[in-house]
């Protein structure tokens, strides 16, 4: 028997989500950037399987935050370099 183990339901793992078209234009005019500026997370991370991403989506996370209550970040999904 088989179990599939879904990250996103860890108490340490913080929110992940797809962002749209919308936000992600809302995004980069509020902070004057575009893509490639963005922090970048792989194709093959737990987390981005988990929510179904693909390479260039933007990934938007969610994270608690002890001083601002909630900081939000967001990630560029990219292929992993082969070795």
């Amino acid at each position: 028997m088989t179990v599939e183990l879904n990250v996103l339901k860890h108490e340490m793992v913080p929110e992940h989500s797809i962002m749209s078209e919308d936000d992600l234009k809302n995004l980069y005019s509020r902070y004057q950037i575009g893509p490639e500026q963005l922090p970048k997370i792989y194709h093959d991370d737990p987390a981005v399987l988990s929510i179904g991403a693909r390479i260039s989506d933007v990934i938007k996370i969610v994270r608690k935050s002890m001083t601002a209550g909630r900081a939000e970040s967001y990630r560029l999904v990219v292929r992993r370099p082969k070795k």
